[in-house]
């Protein structure tokens, strides 16, 4: 079920959801055209006597992408695939803001925009996605992971309309698909997903489309 939380000193309320929840995003900001999804993490840090004799892992570079899928849920080329490689769609509705490499820091670690006016009638759906780059070698899963959220915000108005924290137990888990932005009777609609994959690199996750 979807809880509000509204900020200190503030009008509008943001939308905590869980995994499965479904919102319709006209029905929280009218004439919505342009958002900004933020999505972050932190690196679990190792933490006592023993942390200083066998150090801390290797820095985790989690990767966002969003794959922008026809109506029979298909990515029908490789061009609508946005991530570090290829940070702007061809019609210029979802522009990748660039890689992070370490996910330190406060705030979004890599954030997308997304213009809803200007996105293909071709395409339904826009899949949001994170993977560890190179997990194998570096031997790394989501359970060296935590913090991790994605949030959608109004462009025009800086408003946060709504957050998903990813809180569950990942471990042993390479990729997540996080969240789906979903044309329904022409309103976006976003869904918390949430689901945890075995994928090792972006091209088995596409591969499910």
């Amino acid at each position: 079920m979807c809880k509000q939380t509204k900020p200190f000193g503030g009008m509008d309320m943001t939308i905590s959801l869980k995994k499965g929840d479904r919102i319709r995003l006209s029905k929280e900001v009218q004439g919505l055209a342009e958002v900004l999804v933020g999505l972050g993490w932190d690196p679990v840090k190792k933490t006592g006597f023993l942390s200083r004799f066998i150090g801390q892992p290797a820095e985790i570079d989690i990767d966002a992408s969003v794959l922008m899928v026809n109506e029979r849920g298909h990515l029908e080329d490789t061009s609508d695939l946005v991530y570090f490689k290829n940070l702007k769609s061809p019609c210029r509705s979802v522009i990748h803001q660039g890689d992070n490499l370490t996910g330190e820091g406060d705030g979004d670690d890599e954030s997308i925009e997304v213009d809803l006016t200007r996105i293909p009638s071709r395409i339904h759906k826009l899949v949001f996605v994170v993977n560890i780059y190179d997990c194998i070698r570096r031997s790394q899963s989501f359970d060296m992971v935590q913090n991790a959220y994605i949030r959608l915000m109004d462009r025009r108005s800086g408003r946060e309309i709504i957050k998903y924290d990813l809180n569950e137990n990942y471990t042993g888990k390479t990729a997540l698909i996080v969240g789906e932005l979903e044309r329904i009777n022409g309103e976006w609609e976003f869904t918390a997903i949430g689901k945890p994959t075995n994928d090792t690199d972006l091209s088995q996750i596409c591969r499910r489309y």
